[in-house]
């Protein structure tokens, strides 16, 4: 080739890319500083203390763009340690920016700081933030908004974007709660549920309605609803009066889409999902309800929260019509949740929906509860004195929360043993019908498979692994539904169903073509969930479930995926500024 030919060439080649770079946009730095502090609030007739990230309860929403560096500095004026967990954020080779308590970092001391740093790359969508020590994450919670590199979407671009937080208002000191949990004590409820911070017109002090959200709407326009259910304890029913939703996303990956009246959300799901305003002008309630498994389980009291879609043009009074408000289920019925997410499915692009056609490692996981002797005591009167505590098990293990130094510190250096072990069953000792509703209430046949143990056992994982995952919800002394979430990894949602896994028919219902893909998945009332993912994230990775109640109880683990073959594959030192464990079970500083 001659010269001239080769500098035109390559004069071309610097155009495409120019050009390139102009229509996507470069990667950008977001930095923000997050100041977390106590702040007095007033619901109810009561003025209690809460704890907020930059005086705003939800906190800021983080907006980024796909491939973007994220910096955020962490000022904990708590009286308590602190992390921040970036949920859902695939952490590509930053595990000690993950935030996760005790499993990648000690906690930030009161006073002291700490600044997180990572990319947001190959996911569009919504994703949040939460505190990752106690049960702060209650009110220490915000949006992550993740666009495409070059502003299209798969559906028609909406007129607005609007994060819709469900949350849950509590008076009982947050830090209070995470004790009485931890000593197996789950009768605490918070006293009503919230729409981005708003109580809604169904609670009131005194007869005066508390404050609702309100979505200003123009007829004909179209809004993506970012959803994020930060509750502590609830999956929740969404509605809005007089209209209908096509659900296009969940935890920053597409969906094919798919109409429907109503939402189900759980902890620590996102769910992105597009209203047109198609209705009569006029205002109409959104309602969200809280959904729990019937007696014989322990129960929650009925939480509530309304809001309002108020279209433009429309008087305060809705020109003297009544507001319509959407009917809801019943607070106990499981089963919408169910078929609703049967209808999910991944939106297939070429490279990021290819499910592993080997599995490496199996797993068949069961979640329940179960007990241990409070003095450590091999025998003690099983659930029937204060001899006792109830913990919350995966394969009859619960996590024990160590707080001397994070695992992650452990396992970079090596000094691991005597600290945990890397032995996290395959299955569950004991085979058992798992879904047999006499296992709820206290008796002989519950007795038997009740005892077990805290320990902090471990599963490892070779880079490149392909891991395959039945988690199993039992009837083990409740009948919860489990979302489950795995850090630092999407994963391919393979199947669900009702009843016991069956391992020759089950399999047969796996969708390989385009399953969902997600981070956190909702693991139905005495049912199953099947996933797959691939290990490719060297680091340690907490995986729980995210009802509060349930991690701080040890329904819990974590995965320790080992270093590839390269540079590139690896888990690098902490970054220069990473303050490790001290003594005092606290970041260094």
């Amino acid at each position: 080739m001659g010269k001239i030919s080769m500098a035109v060439s390559i004069l071309c080649v610097a155009l495409v890319v120019a050009l390139a770079l102009a229509i996507v946009g470069e990667a950008a730095i977001v930095e923000h500083t997050f100041v977390v502090h106590e702040m007095n609030m007033t619901h109810l007739c009561n003025t209690t203390k809460q704890y907020v990230v930059n005086g705003q309860l939800p906190g800021p929403t983080l907006d980024v763009v796909d491939g973007d560096t994220v910096i955020v500095h962490l000022v904990n004026r708590l009286p308590h340690g602190m992390t921040i967990h970036w949920h859902g954020v695939r952490q590509l080779r930053t595990c000690w920016a993950d935030g996760a308590g005790y499993v990648t970092e000690c906690p930030v001391a009161p006073g002291r700081n700490r600044t997180y740093r990572f990319d947001v790359s190959g996911q569009v969508g919504t994703l949040w933030w939460h505190a990752h020590v106690t049960c702060l994450r209650a009110s220490v919670h915000g949006a992550i908004v993740v666009s495409p590199k070059d502003g299209r979407y798969p559906f028609p671009t909406p007129a607005r974007d609007v994060p819709i937080v469900i949350g849950e208002w509590w008076t009982l000191d947050l830090v209070e709660l995470d004790r009485r949990n931890l000593d197996g004590n789950f009768e605490d409820d918070p006293l009503s549920a919230t729409l981005n911070g708003k109580l809604g017109d169904l609670s009131n002090c005194s007869g005066v309605p508390e404050e609702s959200f309100v979505l200003d709407v123009k007829r004909g326009e179209t809004y993506l609803l970012r959803f994020i259910n930060t509750a502590l304890f609830s999956e929740y029913f969404f509605k809005v009066a007089g209209h209908t939703f096509t659900v296009v996303g969940a935890d920053a990956n597409y969906l094919t889409p798919f109409k429907t009246d109503m939402i189900t959300i759980a902890p620590g799901e996102t769910m992105d999902v597009l209203m047109t305003a198609d209705a009569t002008p006029g205002h109409y309630h959104m309602t969200a309800v809280a959904n729990q498994p019937p007696p014989p389980d322990l129960q929650i009291r009925a939480l509530n929260s309304r809001g309002l879609v108020r279209y433009a043009g429309v008087r305060s009074d809705n020109n003297g019509k009544p507001v319509p408000t959407p009917l809801m289920p019943g607070q106990h019925d499981t089963m919408p949740s169910y078929y609703f997410r049967a209808k999910f499915n991944g939106l297939a692009f070429p490279g990021r929906h290819r499910v592993p056609e080997h599995v490496d490692e199996r797993l068949f996981i069961t979640l329940g509860l179960g007990s241990i002797c409070r003095d450590g005591k091999k025998d003690c009167k099983l659930r029937r004195s204060n001899e006792t505590i109830t913990v919350a098990t995966m394969n009859n293990v619960s996590f024990h929360h160590q707080t001397a130094a994070s695992l992650l510190e452990r396992y970079y250096d090596g000094t691991g043993k005597g600290v945990y072990t890397e032995d996290f069953p395959d299955r569950p000792e004991t085979p058992y019908n798992y879904t047999d509703m006499d296992l709820i209430p206290v008796g002989p046949l519950e007795e038997v498979l009740e005892p077990t143990t805290k320990a902090i056992r471990l599963r490892r994982f070779k880079y490149n692994a392909s891991v395959e995952i039945v988690f199993q919800s039992t009837a083990m002394l409740q009948s919860d539904p489990n979302p489950m979430h795995l850090h630092g990894h999407d994963f391919f949602v393979l199947a669900q169903g009702l009843g016991n896994f069956d391992p020759v028919n089950d399999v047969k219902k796996f969708n390989y073509y385009n399953p969902q893909l997600r981070n956190t998945v909702h693991v139905p009332r005495v049912g199953w969930t099947a996933i797959r993912f691939v290990a490719d994230n060297p680091g340690m990775w907490y995986v729980h479930c995210h009802f509060e109640f349930h991690i701080v109880m040890g329904m819990a683990t974590a995965f320790i995926v080992e270093d590839g073959p390269t540079p590139e594959t690896s888990l690098p030192p902490p970054p220069a500024d990473f303050r490790r464990c001290g003594t005092n079970g606290f970041s260094k500083h």
